[in-house]
């Protein structure tokens, strides 16, 4: 498997993940007393793999000079 494929597979990983991520945050703050630090928790989570999903696409996508 190259690199390239590689990165694919990992982009393909990270965007479920992120997807899970916004379904259990919404789920958590329709709970009567939903709880904030928990919800604050999956958001900083969601973030961090939205950063790295962002950083894998450059990767795949080079920059064009023009």
């Amino acid at each position: 498997m190259d690199a390239e494929e590689e990165i694919s597979r990992r982009l393909a990983l990270l965007r479920t993940e992120h997807r899970d991520l916004d379904a259990a945050i919404s789920a958590l703050g329709d709970l009567p007393q939903p709880d904030q630090l928990q919800i604050a928790r999956l958001k900083k989570r969601k973030l961090r793999i939205k950063d790295e999903i962002s950083l894998l696409g450059d990767t795949l996508i080079p920059d064009i000079i023009a």
